[in-house]
This record gives structure tokens, C-alpha cells and sequence, in this order.
């Protein structure tokens, strides 16, 4: 008595024993097919059941009823610096010495910017009844909302 195999199996074969049958169902092939005219007319015409797949492109604008209006801020700028008179080379030499560097921590932070403060302001005894500065610096001026927004600033380093 034979048996039958009934299990259904999704597989691919790229062998002739299998008369050359291939399982392409599994491979999403976004936007490949067509011809360079063919994706043309689709970009002019395009058919609402067949959605164009970007694959991670954003768009420069946004449509509305059926106009595509550009918003120049959303377009990439790449700033790139002049380089004419710069004099250091553009790669590191493997025999450049090793440089070791300890984690900055807070209290490293706190030594460098505000220890020296602190101590002057003791010998100099320009500090009030309850330890605060007399004659504070713009750091000690600030409320934490302002230097939390002047962390989140463009070129800050706050990770």
C-alpha cells in the first residue's frame, strides 16, 4: 500500500528535477518590473490599486487634491566646508600614538566648570549666608528649563 504525501510545503528549487518550477512568490520584487516608460506613465497616471513603493525615500512635499506641492525645508541640504587651505591630512597614520582618555563623568564635569568658581568665591568670601554666590556666572544664572533647551540645541553634545 503506498501513501500519498499531503503536507503542502512552500519551497524553491532551482534544479531540473523539478522541471525547472520555481517558487518567486516569496520575494517581494518592490517596483522592478516594467520598463523605464512604463514606470514613467505610472508616475503621470497613478493607479490607486497599485501603490508605488518608495523603499525609505521620504517625500520633498505633500499632495493635495491631486497637486503635489513642493515645501523647500523638507528638501536634503548637504553643507559641506570649504577644504581649500586646510593643512592636516584626510586619514590617521597607523603609527599616530595611542591616546587613552578617562570617561567624562559628573564629577570630572564639575571639577573642570564649576570647582574653580566655588573656590574663589570661598577665599574671596563673596558668598551669601546660605552658600550661594554673590556675584553668580551665567551658568548659575540659568533655570534648569534653559539649560536643558540649551543642551537640546543643535551642535551641543548631549547624547
Amino acid at each position: 500500500m503506498s501513501y500519498v504525501n499531503l503536507i503542502i510545503k512552500r519551497s524553491i528549487s532551482t534544479s531540473s528535477i523539478r522541471e525547472g518550477k520555481r517558487n518567486f512568490k516569496k520575494f517581494s520584487l518592490h517596483n522592478k518590473r516594467g520598463s523605464r516608460i512604463f514606470k514613467q506613465m505610472q508616475a503621470e497616471n497613478p493607479d490607486p490599486e497599485m501603490p508605488i513603493d518608495k523603499r525609505g525615500v521620504r517625500d520633498v512635499g505633500y499632495t493635495l487634491n491631486g497637486t503635489f506641492y513642493t515645501v523647500p525645508e523638507m528638501i536634503p541640504e548637504l553643507i559641506v566646508p570649504d577644504l581649500k587651505d586646510f593643512k592636516l591630512k584626510p586619514y590617521v597614520s597607523y603609527r599616530a600614538p595611542e591616546i587613552y582618555q578617562e570617561e567624562l563623568t559628573a564629577q570630572t564635569l564639575f571639577d573642570v566648570v564649576y570647582a574653580p568658581k566655588i573656590k574663589k568665591d570661598h577665599t574671596e568670601n563673596k558668598l551669601s549666608a546660605d552658600g550661594n554666590p554673590m556675584e553668580p556666572s551665567v551658568q548659575e544664572k540659568q533655570t534648569s528649563e534653559e539649560a536643558w533647551n540649551k543642551a537640546k540645541m543643535t551642535g551641543s553634545e548631549l547624547l
